[in-house]
């Protein structure tokens, strides 16, 4: 099994990228997958997506050939968001839109996992469960996790982790995690069924 772990900031230092490191650390520690792969937008700008992604345009073939590649032996994803003004980084959402009818993601789940520097976090989350799934048909788990004051949290040097909210993170992302592992094996099943095929209805209504 393979998760692929999606962090969305535009910065390439980011908070949302230790997140997104740690989660991948803690895939292989707790032994829910056997392969992983990060990929981070604040390293890996895309272009802004254009119709030239339907018309097979060798610029988009050429950028987005491996990342298809990626993303198609994925089995399950984790999507780590910043809030930016209340909202999903564009780039994200940008990265979102490059995967729509092709089936790339379809019918595999996700996890939304959500970083705030204070007590935010809520927004990214009702964001993309209402409107990023639609042509890509990810399915995002029921579960979610947001982690405020990030700052106090998941950092190398433990003593700059609050006491309190550490282990509460912890426990809360392994439990996650866990479910992810578990709907990834699922959707194996529904995948290899042929039930869930794009090619009567490539978009969703």
């Amino acid at each position: 099994m393979k998760i692929g772990i999606i962090c969305g900031s535009h910065r390439p230092v980011s908070e949302s990228g230790k997140i997104a490191r740690h989660i991948e650390k803690e895939l292989v520690k707790q032994g829910i997958c056997d392969a992983t792969w990060l990929f981070d937008l604040g390293g890996n700008p895309l272009p802004l997506w254009d119709e030239g992604i339907w018309s097979d345009d060798p610029e988009w073939q050429k950028i987005l050939g491996p990342l298809a590649e990626e993303v198609i032996s994925c089995d399950a994803f984790v999507v780590v968001s910043p809030e930016y003004h209340g909202m999903v980084p564009a780039g994200l959402k940008n990265f979102l839109l490059m995967w729509a009818g092709g089936g790339e993601m379809a019918h595999k789940p996700a996890l939304i996992v959500t970083v705030s520097a204070s007590d935010g976090g809520s927004y990214p989350v009702a964001e993309l469960r209402m409107s990023s799934y639609k042509n890509n048909r990810l399915c995002y788990l029921p579960e979610h996790l947001i982690i405020r004051k990030v700052a106090g949290v998941f950092n190398d040097d433990a003593e700059k982790n609050d006491v309190r909210s550490q282990p509460y993170y912890e426990k809360r992302l392994a439990y996650c995690l866990d479910l992810l592992g578990e709907y990834a094996s699922a959707f194996r099943q529904i995948r290899a069924s042929g039930k869930a095929s794009l090619e009567n209805y490539s978009s969703g209504m």
